[in-house]
């Protein structure tokens, strides 16, 4: 029965990666390949071999003298830590309850960002809980 190995097939090969990156004037790629040669005790030596190169276009000297605009840090959302708060969520165990908020995710793709610490605790024994920001009210 004959035997195949997958490196003696893939001794020939070479891969190519080509990338080009956001800017028009760089390229960078990438070359994969596997070498075959002789040690100098006889026995073959397979090597993979990884070359990456970079070609640098000369880009417009406008571009290069603009300076970016500062980026203007957006408000704050939510209320301020510290803030007494009431619950308006009806499923919630502190229903028309106060509490003080502890933090708030300024992340705009969070659900729950605001975390209340309360008083009295749950049947559970836990003390605090996340809301979103329409199911709570500042007092």
């Amino acid at each position: 029965m004959a035997t195949c190995s997958m490196t003696s097939a893939a001794t020939g090969m070479l891969l190519l990666a080509p990338t080009v990156s956001s800017s028009s004037s760089t390229r960078t790629s990438l070359c994969f390949g596997i070498k075959k040669s002789i040690a100098a005790n006889g026995s073959s030596v397979k090597r993979l071999v990884v070359r990456a190169s970079e070609e640098v276009n000369a880009a417009p000297a406008a571009a290069t003298t603009t300076a970016a605009p500062a980026a203007v840090k957006p408000p704050p959302i939510g209320p301020k830590r510290g803030a007494k708060v009431r619950i308006l969520r009806r499923e919630s165990y502190w229903y028309k309850d106060y509490g003080s908020v502890v933090a708030v995710d300024q992340d705009p793709k969070t659900r729950y960002p605001v975390v209340v610490r309360f008083t009295k605790v749950n049947y559970a024994g836990v003390s605090t809980n996340n809301y979103a920001l329409d199911e709570i009210e500042e007092v």
